[in-house]
């Protein structure tokens, strides 16, 4: 008597592009903010392929949106820390932060009437 084993049928279709290392490599490229299409030449992949992972994997697309924050926390951080370093540095942050409080710009409203125009001025 012989004893027949189970073969474990060849499913077919093309191996998986996106593995391990190409997801590293995607990771990688959207920690420093890079666009889809520098991400993909980067682990050499195409979009449509990038694309077609996103869609089966949303997970993943959650993942990048999180990562895409990592250079604003970086710089956030960057300038926060470095404000005592110069009074234009805080300057800047504060205009940036505050626009109507320490903003450089001044609203101007007009009316027109019958002897002229009357110009307010209102900060």
């Amino acid at each position: 008597m012989t004893k027949k084993t189970k073969k474990t049928k060849n499913k077919g279709g093309r191996p998986p592009v996106i593995d391990d290392i190409v997801l590293q490599k995607l990771e990688l490229a959207f920690a420093i903010d890079c666009s889809d299409e520098e991400a993909c030449a980067y682990a050499d992949i195409s979009p449509a392929t990038l694309y077609n992972y996103q869609n089966k994997n949303p997970e993943f697309l959650e993942r990048k949106r999180q990562l895409a924050q990592k250079p604003i926390l970086k710089a956030r951080q960057t300038v926060v820390q470095k404000l005592g370093d110069s009074y234009s540095n805080a300057m800047d942050y504060l205009k940036r932060k505050k626009k109507k409080e320490f903003g450089d710009n001044m609203a101007i409203d007009a009316e027109v009437n019958v002897t002229g125009v009357e110009i307010k001025v209102r900060k």
